[in-house]
């Protein structure tokens, strides 16, 4: 049986939450070309307290690392490009 929308919807909520909820950001870099190896854009990294280290990604696969965007609490937009360090 196939999951339902709503099933994988809350098993990925689940799956953030278990990972992020709590946990406090202990420092933030770009990536060294070391550990992007053959990837072309270095992404941001987020050191998180627990030991977690969260950067984006191009896609689903991992083919190369992401722009990180979001919103500010002013409502300003946020970027944090690729190859940034």
């Amino acid at each position: 049986m196939s999951e339902t929308k709503e099933a994988r919807k809350k098993r990925w909520n689940n799956y953030g939450k278990k990972h992020l909820v709590g946990r406090k950001i202990e420092s933030v870099r770009w990536m060294s070309d070391d550990e992007a190896g053959d990837w072309y854009d270095r992404p941001i990294v987020i050191h998180l307290d627990d030991g977690t280290l969260l950067y984006p990604s191009r896609d689903d696969e991992g083919n190369d690392g992401g722009t990180l965007r979001g919103q500010g609490p002013k409502g300003e937009s946020l970027v944090f490009p690729v190859n940034g360090g």
